[in-house]
Order: C-alpha cells, then sequence, then structure tokens
C-alpha cells in the first residue's frame, strides 16, 4: 500500500456563509428582461395549444367520419 500524506484541509466554514457567498456571484436579470421573456413563453404556451387543440379537433372528426362511412 502507498503512503498517505497528511494534508492540511482548508478550514470549514458555515454552510450558510458558502451560500451567501456564491449568491452574490449571481448576476440577476432586470426586471424588464423577466417580464419580457415571461411573455414570451406565455404566448408561446397558448399557441402550441390552441394547434394541439386545432389538430385534434381535425382528427377526432376525420375518424369519425371514417368510422362512420358505410360500405
Amino acid at each position: 500500500m502507498g503512503q498517505t500524506e497528511n494534508v492540511e484541509k482548508a478550514p470549514k466554514t458555515s454552510w450558510f456563509d458558502g451560500v451567501k457567498a456564491e449568491f452574490k456571484k449571481i448576476i440577476w436579470p432586470e426586471q424588464k428582461s423577466v417580464v419580457r421573456q415571461t411573455i414570451a413563453v406565455i404566448v408561446t404556451s397558448v399557441v402550441v395549444g390552441l394547434i394541439i387543440a386545432l389538430l385534434d379537433w381535425a382528427i377526432q372528426h376525420g375518424v369519425n367520419f371514417l368510422v362512420g362511412l358505410k360500405f
């Protein structure tokens, strides 16, 4: 087995001090930017929802038409 060296560890600091230090490094976005991005997400979600609803309606009526055909 190899020999282990006695390596000095860094002093332990409080967990909360570490979290506080990390939060100071964060670059928070401006409120105007957050509002614009939120509106973009909501509009995109509504548009995609409407497209899915329209496709669902069309497929449902297409299947009902095919099932109703009598040979």
